[in-house]
């Protein structure tokens, strides 16, 4: 393999910024999926799954630049890092999206629609955090904020779990809607362990 000096700074740190706009892309495709019916899922899925593969092209990209440059912008170890944290991001939103499609669980909890809502602004804040890297400057109320919204859907987990436990009459619904709601909680996790990533680097090269 070829190697190069370090001139791909901007070339990486815009790979990270186009995976994040997938990010984003992919919670709004989201969003519409737990509001639509039947049929109209099958389309968004379908939709989503393009985002996520554009998503996971950009990553390819990214591990391959790395490897590929001799003196990278950061630690080699925590950009390849930095890219995997964000692709699980977006893989657990498209798993998400699969299990409401797969599962045929119809109308969904509100408390779905307030997940995917804390979901998206968590990728809202994402995207915009990703061009800041190559500065590591103004970062801190991007890790700050995650952190709070990840609380916020940590809380609304635990209730809408102990809800359905006390509420749902069909075990087999209560299993599904159990599974889709755990994933949309994993996927603020991943937002969080992503956002604790960029602040451990960011002390690292202070």
């Amino acid at each position: 393999m070829r190697l190069h000096p370090r001139n791909n700074d901007s070339a990486l740190f815009n790979l990270l910024t186009t995976t994040s706009q997938h990010f984003v892309e992919a919670c709004d495709i989201l969003t519409q999926i737990v509001a639509a019916d039947r049929p109209e899922r099958l389309t968004l899925n379908k939709q989503l799954h393009e985002v996520e593969n554009a998503a996971d092209d950009a990553q390819h990209e990214f591990h391959r630049m790395i490897n590929a440059t001799f003196v990278t912008p950061l630690d080699r170890e925590d950009l390849h890092l930095l890219g995997t944290r964000l692709d699980d991001c977006v893989d657990l939103v498209d798993e998400a999206g699969d299990c409401i499609v797969l599962y045929r669980v119809g109308s969904l909890p509100s408390e779905c629609t307030e997940l995917v809502e804390i979901l998206r602004r968590c990728a809202e804040l994402t995207a915009e955090a990703m061009p800041r890297l190559s500065s590591l400057k103004s970062l801190r109320d991007y890790w700050v904020e995650i952190n709070s919204l990840e609380n916020q859907a940590d809380q609304l987990y635990r209730t809408t779990i102990g809800r359905l436990f006390a509420e749902e009459s069909d075990p087999i619904r209560l299993i599904k809607v159990k599974e889709i709601v755990e994933r949309l909680e994993a996927a603020t996790d991943a937002c969080e362990s992503l956002a604790n990533t960029v602040e451990a680097i960011a002390i690292h090269e202070s």
